[in-house]
């Protein structure tokens, strides 16, 4: 596995980026390129809707139209896009490739955020040759904190990675996999910030139990995760360090581990995410 943001300068940005669908990844993905810098004039977007393209293009800037408008937005949007970014639900994938398969340009690079399609349905839909990227974002980007997992098409080369690359780096951290790891990304980051949610919860949870306010104890257990992830995010950070650092010996802190590992916590999670790449790879069967 490579890191492909530090290996990519963010001056690689591509020059135009069209984003078909701006739900709430491809939105995050949008106003996390604008943050960076890249210019307004560079971006394009659609959606289904009149009103919600009105609301996007008040709120950020960027030129959107609707397919409820027009039926010809998405040929509009790609005519000279560098890269394409395809934010429409799973299901919806193979149906816009195929749709917009005449009005690509040959090295316009088309980059998925959905789950479960994989590659090559994709390749299949479009140009034999066309570049494409299956891409696994988290909403952390929405707050320039996200994890971004690659994994290139049959016709996709380094360069086609760098411009893929440069549409998330300014939201996260990017890193390219084979496809085959691409639903152990998902389960691991896709679906993780779920799991760092459900820890607040249940430390909450356990604080009102024990006699805590409701609101007290959430607030507590949110800046607390909140504050850890902070932590986790400097360079270099090992996590079993920096819990090993807090667990005194014969302490409260070991006291409370002693009993998450004897009720197999850690065990429990890895299920979890064996169940969830085990889910992505069931739906990629039944998509394809």
């Amino acid at each position: 596995m490579t890191n492909s943001s530090t290996a990519t300068p963010q001056n690689s940005a591509p020059s135009t980026i069209a984003f078909l669908g701006t739900g709430n990844m491809n939105g995050a993905i949008l106003r996390g390129l604008l943050a960076a810098g890249h210019p307004v004039a560079s971006v394009r977007a659609t959606t289904r809707s009149a009103a919600s393209a009105t609301a996007l293009a008040q709120d950020t800037g960027v030129e959107v139209r609707s397919t409820e408008q027009s039926a010809r937005a998405n040929d509009w949007a790609i005519a000279d896009a560098d890269v394409v970014v395809l934010g429409v639900k799973p299901v919806g994938i193979a149906q816009l490739c195929q749709e917009i398969a005449p009005a690509l340009r040959p090295e316009t690079v088309v980059v998925s955020v959905a789950a479960a399609i994989t590659l090559a349905a994709m390749e299949a839909a479009l140009p034999q040759g066309q570049p494409v990227v299956r891409s696994m974002p988290n909403t952390p980007l929405q707050v320039g904190a996200g994890v971004v997992g690659l994994a290139r098409g049959t016709a996709a080369d380094d360069a086609a990675v760098a411009l893929a690359t440069g549409v998330f780096e300014a939201s996260g951290q990017v890193f390219e996999v084979p496809e085959q790891q691409i639903d152990v990304v998902a389960a691991v980051s896709g679906s993780g910030p779920a799991y760092a949610f459900y820890l607040a919860e249940a430390m909450a949870d356990g604080g009102v139990a024990l006699g805590l306010d409701p609101e007290l104890a959430r607030r507590l257990a949110s800046a607390t995760v909140a504050g850890a992830g902070k932590m986790l995010s400097e360079p270099g950070v090992d996590p079993a360090a920096l819990r090993k650092a807090v667990t005194s010996p014969k302490g409260t802190t070991e006291r409370a581990i002693d009993v998450f590992d004897a009720q197999g916590v850690r065990q429990a999670i890895a299920a979890g995410e064996k169940a969830a790449t085990d889910r992505a790879r069931q739906l990629s069967a039944e998509l394809a």
